[in-house]
Parts: structure tokens; C-alpha cells; sequence
């Protein structure tokens, strides 16, 4: 069976609902865009970045947990994590370095976040090829190593006496106003349907705690 079978298979097991909203929201979904978080230890901020990511469509989140392991809180991400790809890198001996060498395999353009007041904003940044947005500790930012290792920055412009935005807010700006620039653009930053069959997979298996053996039984079926 290939993914689309086994999705169909697997829906009468859950409710035309959430069948239905999976139909409608994986055609929306995007790898264009991706994020970073390196090194976050506040679980609410954690949370918030998720949460933004599953309602804006990005559907792929890198997690960068050297020192500080990724601990969503669920009271604030609503369950948004199972909708979504989380990689995380922890056990591999440099996360870090695993985690770009994976993006630009991937062909991305890795973007810090940074004050810096030469660089682009969200609203002007090239977009024209994949692209993975850096974000860093609430109280530090980014590492020097992860600024130095991504090909460029974004800034948000601010106008008032406070030096940053809030980590999740920063992802909201960002995120926010690059996917509504995409959408504007047209549907070639969209998963192909090969890769929303994929996803649409995932998900319904995500709602299954027996989907494996749901599957082993109907290829014994056939």
C-alpha cells in the first residue's frame, strides 16, 4: 500500500472531523520556511513558538538542545506538537553542527535573527529560496558559533527604548510576515502532494495508539 491507501485505510478509525481538517489543512502546510531554536529553557516561550508555527503552517521546527533540553508546555502549545515536524538534535556530539549540516543539505539559506541595523527585515528578506530562521536563548540570543555559521541575518525593526522583543514574539514577526509574503507569491512554497499524502499519514497516525497494528493487519489482508 502506498501512503495514500494507507491513509484512507486508517480514516475509518477517526472521525469525518478531524478527517476533514485534515484535508483542508495539509495543502496549506510549507517547508519553505523553517525555524531554529538553540538552546531555549523557558517552556511558555517553547510553547508559544510551536503554537505560531502549527497556525501559520510551517510545518517543520530544528531544535537545538546542548545544554538545555526542549520542554514544551502543553497547557500553552494545545497539543500543537503533534501536528508538527520537531527535529531535535541532543545526542549527536556536535547538535549544533548536525543540525546545519542538515539544512544545507536541504539547499537553505540560514537567516540569524540579530539586531544588527544593515540587515533585511522580514519584509524584504529574499525569499526566493528555502530559508531557516536562527533563534536564540531568551536572554542571550543567539550563540557567536550559530551567528557566525548562518549566511546572513533579519532584523525586526524596533521603535522603542527596550533593546528586544520577546523570543516568541520575535517568531511571530518573522514567521508571520514571511509566510503572508509567500502566500502572495502563489502555492510553489506549498508541500507537493506527494509530500501532503506523507503528512496527511502522520497525521491520522498520530491519532491512532494501535495505528501499527491497525496496518500489519490490513497488509495481512491483502
Amino acid at each position: 500500500m502506498d501512503d495514500t491507501e494507507r491513509y484512507l485505510r486508517l480514516c475509518e478509525f477517526i472521525s469525518p472531523h478531524k478527517r476533514s481538517l485534515f484535508e483542508r489543512l495539509a495543502p496549506l502546510r510549507t517547508a519553505h520556511v523553517t525555524i531554529v531554536l538553540e538552546e531555549l529553557h523557558h517552556p511558555q516561550n517553547a510553547s508559544a513558538v510551536l503554537r505560531t508555527c502549527d497556525l501559520l503552517g510551517v510545518q517543520h521546527i530544528h531544535v537545538v538542545e546542548s545544554r538545555n533540553a526542549f520542554t514544551p508546555n502543553k497547557e500553552i502549545s494545545l497539543g500543537s506538537e503533534k501536528w508538527l515536524d520537531v527535529h531535535r538534535y541532543a545526542q549527536e556530539d556536535d547538535p549544533l553542527g548536525a543540525c546545519v549540516e542538515r539544512l544545507r543539505k536541504e539547499g537553505r539559506t540560514l537567516v540569524a535573527t540579530s539586531p544588527h541595523s544593515n540587515a533585511p527585515t522580514p519584509g524584504t528578506i529574499p525569499l526566493d529560496q528555502p530559508i531557516a530562521f536562527f533563534f536564540g536563548t531568551e536572554m542571550h540570543g543567539l550563540s557567536e558559533r550559530a551567528i557566525d555559521l548562518c549566511d546572513s541575518a533579519v532584523r525586526i525593526p524596533m521603535y522603542g527604548f527596550t533593546e528586544s522583543y520577546n523570543l516568541s514574539v520575535s517568531a511571530a514577526i518573522v514567521l508571520y510576515t514571511v509566510t503572508e509574503r509567500l502566500r502572495q507569491q502563489g502555492d510553489a512554497h506549498l508541500l507537493s502532494h506527494a509530500e501532503q499524502e506523507a503528512l496527511k499519514l502522520r497525521w491520522v497516525r498520530s491519532m491512532l495508539p494501535d495505528a501499527d497494528a491497525i496496518e500489519a493487519r490490513f497488509r495481512r489482508e491483502r
